[in-house]
């Protein structure tokens, strides 16, 4: 015949074992601190932030609803309202974003200091 028998060669002894399982531990960590730990960090946010809703702050919902806590139901439930007197419940591992109440004074600062200055103070004041 024209074919000859091909052999195996020896591969060289024990350290092949740690060489093939080197890159997998590797990629493994990559994966981890790239991946894993980001996500679980994420998770332990958005835990906490759902854990703190209160009566009274602002939320947005997954479905991109922004409303305002009127009621906490239980661990798993809040009551939103949306607009005046229109009230919806909503699942707590839905929200999104909680923005908490604002102050209403620190809000109404702002714009008392630009009505201020009247029509002669949009053209700005010469002192």
């Amino acid at each position: 015949m024209l074919i000859s028998p091909a052999y195996a060669q020896s591969a060289g002894g024990g350290g092949d074992i740690f060489s093939a399982i080197l890159p997998l531990v590797l990629i493994f960590a990559v994966f981890y601190f790239l991946l894993i730990r980001p996500q679980q960090r994420k998770m332990k946010e958005h835990r906490s932030m759902v854990e703190n809703v209160r009566r009274g702050d602002t939320v947005v919902t997954g479905g991109g609803i922004i409303g305002r806590v009127t009621k906490v139901k239980d661990e798993a439930t809040i009551q939103v309202e949306i607009s005046e007197n229109v009230r919806i419940d909503v699942v707590k591992g839905t929200l999104t974003e909680v923005r908490t109440k604002s102050q209403p004074g620190a809000d109404a600062a702002p714009a008392a200091k630009e009505q201020k200055g009247g029509i002669l103070g949009m053209f700005g004041s010469k002192k």
